[in-house]
């Protein structure tokens, strides 16, 4: 009799296994599904090119917001001096709790990218490899500041 019981038990040790698991890959099938009709917003997502000369010196804040999730929306300031970016602060978007950057595919973070724009003084750069969405959810939310920058030009 007790190694019946003994069967029994193990029996439902992974009944429940099977379950949790079951509900673990359903849960991401759901989340997969949520998150296709952003993807295919930011698959299409183009960056504009912004005229790097005519950027008025300040503090400009910029965000990218996702139409039905929010998995990917980004806000960010932008510091424009003597006509430059010179630097570049992500508010939220690619951040840890803590408020640290999000290490990408290969180590790389939204702050190398934006280190490669500060560089080149041009959005047209390459995406990071493997978050290429991630990556241009935040560039478009650079291009958003960047236009404020414009906009507000003294002449």
């Amino acid at each position: 009799m007790g190694t019946s019981k003994s069967s029994d038990n193990r029996i439902r040790v992974w009944h429940i296994i099977l379950i949790i698991l079951g509900l673990g890959i359903l849960g991401a099938i759901i989340a997969l599904l949520a998150d296709t009709p952003e993807r295919q917003k930011l698959k299409i997502l183009t960056i504009e090119r912004i005229d790097f000369t005519n950027l008025q010196d300040g503090i400009y804040v910029g965000e990218y917001k996702g139409r039905k999730n929010h998995f990917r929306d980004v806000t960010l300031e932008v510091t424009i001096s003597t006509g430059k970016i010179t630097d570049i602060r992500i508010l939220k978007g690619a951040l840890d709790g803590n408020g640290n950057p999000v290490k990408m595919t290969g180590g790389m973070t939204m702050v190398d990218l934006f280190q490669e724009v500060i560089g080149a003084q041009s959005l047209q750069v390459d995406t990071i490899s493997g978050a290429t969405l991630t990556s241009k959810a935040h560039l478009k939310a650079l291009e958003n500041a960047l236009k404020q920058a414009i906009k507000n030009r003294k002449i």
